[in-house]
């Protein structure tokens, strides 16, 4: 009876989760690529933290680092343009958007039908994101895959997988856009870094890339809780889900910049002598 009940159960709960999954998506993407049902997107990301974490590190193990320029320089260049092509284009729709509160466009519209487009775009360019983190272990720099790094590429793509299958346009696309904004500027400095020590050097600016994308997460927010706003018709529930994440990304990236460039200084400030103090001596 209790195996019966069991099976009972969990079948009731495939029913229910099966449900969620294709009954509350939106039917217009329901045939896009990956966005039918997580399970490949659930793959994916297995093999990708599977290969960041364990099998790639014992693979490179004994062996010299890839040399991968070419590659490097093709992938972010590749980045710099797929990212301002959906930031140029996405900004033009939302220029018939309200800023205050978007609700979502369930007609077949043009301009419907050309968001959820490039929500879509922009979903599989979150998943051509991971390659970062491979890159990284082919070329056997292990610092550069911190806890930030991994969790920021991982919870993207499964975030912009709900977003293409539940709500594929209206308020919450601001995300994209900033985001795309975001990644011309990080992608243009890595396409630059590519090209060796000789450009390196003038690149003096990194540590602003990590305030841009601070200030990212701050508008984010700002702009997620105005639908809180009464007669915003926007899905609360994706705000409610999402913010959270936003705030977490926001305190992780401060803390990286905290400990990347602040302690930095401070410590450099200590190792100079006090030329006040050598003057009196004197």
């Amino acid at each position: 009876m209790a195996t019966v009940s069991y099976n009972k159960t969990l079948h009731q709960f495939y029913l229910n989760l099966n449900y969620l999954i294709s009954s509350k998506g939106d039917p217009r993407t329901h045939d896009l690529l990956f966005v039918k049902s997580p399970l490949p997107i659930l793959g994916i990301l297995t093999l990708y933290l599977l290969f960041v974490l364990k099998w790639g590190p014992e693979y490179m193990k004994n062996k010299k680092p890839y040399e991968m320029k070419n590659v490097l320089m093709i992938y972010n260049l590749t980045q710099v343009l797929c990212n301002f092509y959906m930031f140029k284009e996405t900004i033009a729709i939302w220029k018939e958007y309200s800023w205050i509160c978007q609700p979502i466009d369930t007609s077949n519209s043009e301009s419907s039908l050309t968001m959820i487009f490039y929500v879509h775009f922009y979903f599989l360019n979150k998943i051509s994101d991971l390659l970062d983190t491979v890159f990284f272990v082919l070329r056997k720099k292990q610092s550069q895959i911190s806890f930030l790094h991994v969790f920021h590429h991982t919870i993207m793509v499964v975030l912009s997988w709900i977003f293409v299958k539940y709500v594929p346009n209206g308020h919450g696309t601001f995300i994209g856009i900033v985001n795309t904004f975001v990644h011309v500027i990080l992608y243009l400095y890595y396409f630059l870094a590519a090209l060796g020590p000789s450009i390196q050097k003038y690149l003096w600016w990194k540590k602003y890339i990590t305030m841009i994308q601070l200030i990212q997460f701050g508008m984010i927010v700002l702009h997620q809780l105005l639908i809180f706003l009464p007669g915003c018709n926007y899905p609360k529930w994706v705000t409610i889900l999402s913010l959270p994440n936003t705030i977490a990304f926001y305190y992780l990236f401060a803390d990286f910049y905290k400990k990347s460039y602040t302690r930095k200084n401070s410590l450099k400030s200590k190792s100079k002598p006090d030329l006040s103090k050598i003057t009196k001596k004197k």
